[in-house]
């Protein structure tokens, strides 16, 4: 894959570095955004820069981030492919960190929900979206160029995983659904492609994690158990026919999590 040796500028006050890190897990790269003053198209070396999600500990990505006059670094959750750069790009800028958890924070205190991050020329609110982690936080910007930022509560493509018990599926629903009440915005995730509105893609998550739970139930009149008799494993072949072995173990957490939820 080619590396972004410059940021894209996807929209007005906004920018785009993916990370050179793909996987199964993380798709193309995880997607480093530059967000400024949304008059402007592009930022000159004085403009002020909030960058979320610094991503993995990658010199040349790093390195184009600081570029920038960056004036605050945030977290959308505690994943090393997010924040692994948090303390590499700080050092190279001086910016504090922001994020949901005072471990990711530095010269600078932990997020609240509803919250406005603030810099120069624009503002974010904070949204808390528990589910993929306890940690997990959205971003809104609703003046100027509108944009809602899900980390890895919403990807751009395929669906987040649920990382149980910290992540709980009663959690990630009511933050999804938290999501789709907001305004239809564009979508800007974690990893994989920008999306135009958000409320599409909401909804197709909240039908996607449904039609889950009645495979599970089925699946579970199936083997003549109840939800806490039941194991992922024994689950795994009949929810995930043909899935790719590398994929297992994520689809076991996040059977974990349906069996929980079915449960209460």
């Amino acid at each position: 894959m080619e590396h972004l040796a410059s940021p894209q500028w996807i929209a007005p006050g906004l920018g785009l570095l993916r990370a050179d890190n793909p996987s199964e897990m993380t798709l193309e790269g995880t997607n480093s955004y530059l967000v400024f003053d949304p008059s402007l198209t592009q930022p000159s070396e004085a403009t002020a820069v909030l960058v979320i999600d610094p991503g993995p500990a990658l010199e040349e990505h790093l390195q184009v981030l600081a570029r920038f006059n960056v004036q605050l670094i945030v977290a959308t959750h505690r994943h090393q492919d997010h924040t692994a750069g948090i303390d590499p790009l700080h050092e190279l800028t001086g910016a504090p960190v922001r994020a949901w958890l005072p471990e990711y924070c530095r010269q600078a205190t932990p997020f609240t929900d509803g919250e406005q991050l603030s810099i120069p020329g624009t503002s974010l609110q904070v949204v808390h979206t528990p589910g993929h982690t306890s940690d997990s936080v959205c971003l809104m910007r609703d003046e100027g160029s509108q944009n809602l930022f899900t980390g890895d509560t919403v990807l751009g493509s395929g669906t987040t995983i649920l990382e149980h018990p910290d992540g709980t599926l009663a959690d990630y629903l009511t933050s999804l659904r938290a999501l789709r009440a907001l305004p239809d915005l564009p979508l800007h995730p974690g990893h994989g492609p920008q999306h135009p509105g958000s409320h599409r893609l909401l909804q197709d998550y909240l039908a996607h994690r449904e039609q889950r739970l009645e495979q599970v139930r089925a699946a579970l009149r199936t083997l003549g158990y109840t939800a806490s008799e039941a194991s992922s494993t024994e689950l795994l072949t009949l929810i995930y026919p043909g899935l790719d072995p590398r994929l297992h173990g994520a689809a076991r957490i996040s059977l974990d999590a349906q069996l929980h939820y079915l449960m209460n």
